[in-house]
């Protein structure tokens, strides 16, 4: 017996893409997303990061790899290295995700694994670049 993957657990694609909407539209309306606001202004904007959300998750979840397919990899370090991410902004995605989970009345053992990945993803994505993808000055100087 094959065990189910955890976009099957979700309930597919249809679901994962109402997840993916639903954390975006929390993040354009909450206080929390204000800095991602921010940050996607700057960047491609929130409706390609919608698209790009559901790729990527789709095959990190077990899914279709729809974000490799275009992209040729899934390296979420390389993805993000030209944005600034400072700890407040891992807390803040941290929190529309976790409310798009509840409003997707998506939780158990499986869920809670979920969020603890996010979790280890979203503080490894921590930098010291400043605005706008600015590297910090090296202690000596340099």
């Amino acid at each position: 017996m094959t065990k189910a993957t955890v976009i099957d657990q979700i309930g597919g694609e249809t679901a994962l893409r109402k997840l993916v909407n639903d954390f975006y539209d929390l993040m354009e309306t909450i206080p929390e997303g204000q800095s991602l606001r921010i940050l996607h202004a700057r960047g491609h904007g929130i409706p390609l990061a919608r698209l790009e959300l559901f790729d990527f998750l789709s095959g990190f979840m077990g899914g279709r790899r729809h974000y490799m397919e275009k992209h040729g990899h899934m390296d979420i370090k390389l993805i993000h290295a030209h944005v600034p991410i400072a700890t407040q902004d891992a807390e803040d995605w941290l929190t529309c995700m976790d409310r798009a989970l509840a409003m997707n009345q998506l939780n158990g053992p499986e869920i809670d694994k979920l969020r603890a990945v996010f979790r280890r993803l979203c503080l490894m994505l921590v930098n010291d670049l400043k605005p706008w993808g600015v590297p910090s000055a090296s202690p000596n100087g340099s």
